[in-house]
């Protein structure tokens, strides 16, 4: 297995494709019943199988993430053979951008001597998409990119 098997409540959520999947496979839901009784590894392999492939479709797709923590918010910009970063740290501990309270000071505060901002850029030295899942894994979450390209613009100006 490359990334990490979809949780339940995915494989909820993706009940129709997964449908398809095993359709493609040549498995009726009789036979993916059988499977999962008389021979579970087998069943587990097309689990696993399957949230690969819906792994790489949405790596493939992913353009940005944001990652937050109480005094740091990571903001990523994919490319295929890169990703940019913005990091913006708060420079006052009591600080948390976990909370509603916390954005708004980040909002207030954003271009004075209380938050470090740093821009990087880094290239990817295994595959791209393993690279992205390593972000989510480590609490990257997909964004729109709204917060890096506001920022970005502001940075270029």
């Amino acid at each position: 297995m490359k990334y990490a098997r979809l949780t339940k409540e995915q494989f909820d959520e993706l009940h129709a494709e997964f449908a398809s999947f095993l359709a493609t496979q040549a498995i009726d839901k009789a036979e993916w019943d059988s499977l999962k009784i008389n021979k579970p590894e087998v069943a587990e392999q097309e689990l696993d199988v399957f949230s690969d492939l819906i792994w790489e479709g949405v790596l493939s797709r992913a353009e940005f993430l944001e990652h937050f923590s109480k005094n740091h918010i990571f903001l990523f910009q994919c490319f295929e053979t890169h990703v940019q970063s913005i990091v913006l740290k708060s420079l006052v501990p009591e600080t948390d951008f976990l909370t509603k309270e916390g954005l708004q000071w980040l909002s207030d505060n954003m271009f004075t001597e209380t938050i470090e901002m740093k821009v990087g850029k880094k290239v990817f030295t295994e595959d791209r998409n393993a690279s992205i899942f390593e972000l989510i894994q480590q609490g990257a979450f997909l964004s729109d990119g709204q917060l890096f390209k506001q920022i970005n613009t502001i940075l270029e100006s």
